[in-house]
Formats: C-alpha cells, sequence, structure tokens
C-alpha cells in the first residue's frame, strides 16, 4: 500500500481543520418567532380615533420581548387609538408622542400574512414631520372605520412589515381593536382600543426572511 507523504499528509490536515475552524466561525440562526399578542392597549384622550387634539401617552411595543414595554429605547412599533407609531424618524406634531431614537420603519404589503415572506421586497417609510409611516384614517392605512355601526376593523389583505428600533425586521397583521377580539365586534358596547395581532418577528442580524 503506499504510504502518504508527510507534506501532503499535513496539508490535508490543515484543509480540515480549517474547514471545521469556518463552521465554528457561522453563528447559528436564532428560530424565527411566530406569536400572537392579545390586548395591547391603545388608551388616548380626547380626539376622534384618528384626528387630534387625541392625546395621552402611546403603548409601546418590543417585537424581541414579545410584549409591552416601558423603555424609551427598546421599543420598535406604538399604539395610541388607531396610530401606530415606529421608533424611527421624528415626531409626528401630534400630542404626547415618544421620542424616536431608533432606526424603525414601516411599509405597508398587500397578501396574506402567509404571503409576505421576506422584508427585502419593500420601501420603508419612517415616521417624519408629515405623518407616521403607517398613515392614519379611515382606508388610509390598516383600518377601515365605519361610523354607522361605529366599528374599527382592519382592511382584508393588509400586512404591516416593521424593521425593528435595532435593524430586525417582523411582519404584523392586525386582527382586532376590540378587547378579546370578538368575531362581530359591536361598536357601541364592546371595549374599543385593545390590539390583538398576529406577528412573525426574525431576530438574526441581518436576516430578512419572514416564515
Amino acid at each position: 500500500m503506499k504510504m502518504i507523504g508527510k507534506p501532503f499528509f499535513f496539508f490535508l490536515l490543515a484543509l480540515v481543520l480549517g474547514a471545521c475552524n469556518n463552521d465554528d466561525d457561522t453563528p447559528d440562526l436564532v428560530a424565527v418567532e411566530s406569536e400572537t399578542a392579545t390586548n395591547i392597549p391603545a388608551p388616548q384622550t380626547g380626539g376622534p380615533p384618528s384626528e387630534d387634539p387625541a392625546g395621552g401617552p402611546f403603548t409601546k411595543f418590543s417585537f424581541e420581548t414579545g410584549s409591552v414595554t416601558t423603555s424609551d429605547t427598546e421599543w420598535d412599533i406604538a399604539f395610541r387609538g388607531t396610530r401606530i407609531a415606529v421608533n424611527g424618524g421624528v415626531e409626528t406634531g401630534s400630542n404626547d408622542e415618544p421620542v424616536r431614537n431608533g432606526n424603525a420603519a414601516a411599509a405597508i404589503a398587500t397578501g396574506t400574512f402567509a404571503s409576505i415572506t421576506d422584508a427585502s421586497n419593500y420601501t420603508f417609510a419612517e415616521d417624519s414631520a408629515t405623518g407616521f409611516a403607517i398613515p392614519a384614517g379611515s382606508d388610509n392605512g390598516w383600518y377601515n372605520y365605519n361610523p354607522q355601526v361605529n366599528v374599527v376593523t382592519p382592511i382584508p389583505g393588509t400586512v404591516l412589515v416593521i424593521r425593528t428600533h435595532n435593524g430586525r425586521f417582523a411582519k404584523v397583521e392586525v386582527l382586532s381593536y376590540y378587547k378579546d377580539a370578538p368575531a362581530q365586534p359591536d361598536g357601541f358596547v364592546d371595549e374599543f382600543r385593545f390590539y390583538t395581532f398576529n406577528y412573525v418577528y426574525n431576530p438574526n442580524e441581518g436576516e430578512t426572511t419572514l416564515e
């Protein structure tokens, strides 16, 4: 049997060790999270659902923790009435807004929640002095308001794609604006300004997949 010479043996060994080292240097990806947030409060004082002079603090939400937060910096989106703010850009000029100090932004996608699979397909906007990245007002952003029955309903086929405050990505499907998400809300009886939504969050830096 022919023996392998020492120089060639050490060459092969170096290749194997190099491959192992390269594998070890590759970070493991954290699993993409699919969750439902329930009864996130969005109280406001004064004003119709989407008009000033509405007031009161926004309820801030973190996709990383999957919960409401009181942090001034570690938040991604925030709710007050039908308005949704993102932690990126600047204040729009309405009352009691949180300071924007992150890199968050939003895009409005059309399709089923399952069909929105990659954030790289969208152009993102931050909040600005001219308005919220997710537009306020009936039929302008995520919801429709029917004054005859006094009901706010999510627009079917509308998905919010979010770049978070630290550059990760998520998608959001608002399911209900009413406490405990009744299938047929009664606008004169059911308690409102409570968000229930599905979301998918990708916690991996540089990864845009949302499935």
